[in-house]
């Protein structure tokens, strides 16, 4: 954008002092704008990351809608944000006096400036094989426990991550068809966050001599207090483990191959959010037209909710617009925004980049 900051101005002369105050005046003005660089980090960068947070999770949101229409997600990523400033000025004085008594003296003063602020924002397709190859495959079992050690509620995690431990079978699949979650899955999530509460699970990595590495999972021992031990044992119990050691090897898979080792059947990030997308609340005349997968038989009653309407709600966490709907997670609901994050979580675990250079385009938002 231009401006111009001050016309020029044709005014009587007063006196020398007047010139000095004028250009004294002038130039302190310019001496303010000259760098303002720095003056714009704290605000642009709160700025920036509030606004790829928001687009995030509206297309987080946007493709897990999409999934129940049968329509494929896509994914955009923000690969640079470039921002330019620039400031011009320039200031002109010019003056003439005349003798006494022959006549006014005057002062010509012209100052202009031109702030341009351009921003360039690169916007990268996630594509690939890499990329699909990271949609689909499995969440290594290792990363989900590490998360729950790290503070990531066990329940939530394996709710949403896993499909089965040690045999127990987990609900939350791309089906609803599917039946009822086994009731010992569903306390082996409940026992294995009291103890994550508590403090008194862990796991550590170990290597062999071949180099091979495994992640064993430690629980409650004999120094744990009584009600630990008593969580312990009956999370033993449900899993099928031994009583004679704490560390349990955690491996990949549907079943254990012994009573020292917990096998976690694992989900992939697509899987999650078919899961997910089970949950949003559909309109009526969208699902009597065929146009989307039936979802769960009361959506309302589950951990993760989506509403929807067709006029754009208010006090909501995160909205899009779809198929001439509004879809929505209300602010209030603390799991579903929960589950959510987790999505954002399992892109990290899910290593989505790719080294090979995507096709990109630019948009100069100047």
């Amino acid at each position: 954008m231009n401006a111009i900051l001050h016309p020029s101005r044709r005014r009587p002369l007063l006196s020398a002092a007047g010139h000095f105050a004028a250009a004294f005046t002038i130039v302190t003005l310019l001496n303010g704008c000259r760098s303002i660089g720095p003056q714009t980090v704290a605000r642009d960068r709160f700025d920036y990351s509030v606004a790829i947070t928001e687009s995030w999770n509206r297309q987080t949101l946007l493709n897990i809608v999409k999934m129940r229409y049968i329509d494929p997600p896509i994914f955009v990523d923000v690969g640079q944000i470039v921002a330019g400033y620039q400031f011009e000025s320039a200031v002109s004085l010019t003056g003439q006096t005349y003798p006494s008594g022959g006549g006014n003296g005057y002062l010509n003063g012209n100052l202009q400036g031109r702030f341009t602020d351009r921003p360039t924002i690169t916007y990268t397709p996630l594509t690939g094989s890499k990329f699909i190859s990271a949609l689909i495959t499995p969440i290594a079992p290792a990363s989900i426990f590490q998360s729950i050690q790290s503070g990531w509620p066990a329940d939530v995690m394996l709710k949403l991550g896993v499909s089965s431990i040690n045999g127990l079978r987990n609900d939350d699949t791309a089906k609803p068809t599917d039946g009822p979650v086994d009731r010992r899955f569903q306390r082996v999530l409940e026992l294995m966050r009291k103890i994550q509460d508590n403090g008194a699970v862990g796991n550590r990595l170990t290597i062999n001599e071949s180099k091979q590495t495994a992640t064993l999972l430690s629980l409650p021992n004999i120094e744990a207090s009584p009600l630990e031990r008593s969580e312990a044992s009956e999370l033993r119990e449900l899993l099928g483990l031994t009583r004679e050691v704490n560390e349990f090897q955690l491996v990949s898979g549907s079943r254990a191959a012994n009573d020292r080792e917990i096998a976690v059947q694992s989900r992939s990030l697509m899987n999650v959010i078919a899961a997910l997308s089970l949950r949003v609340e559909l309109p009526p005349e969208h699902l009597a037209a065929g146009l989307a997968m039936p979802g769960l038989s009361d959506p309302a009653t589950a951990s993760f909710h989506v509403y929807s309407s067709k006029t754009e709600p208010s006090g909501s966490f995160v909205s899009v617009r779809y198929r001439d709907h509004w879809f929505w997670i209300a602010d209030h609901e603390l799991a579903s925004k929960r589950a959510f994050a987790f999505i954002m979580l399992l892109f990290t675990m899910s290593e989505t980049s790719t080294n090979q250079p995507p096709p990109a385009l630019t948009i100069s938002a100047g």
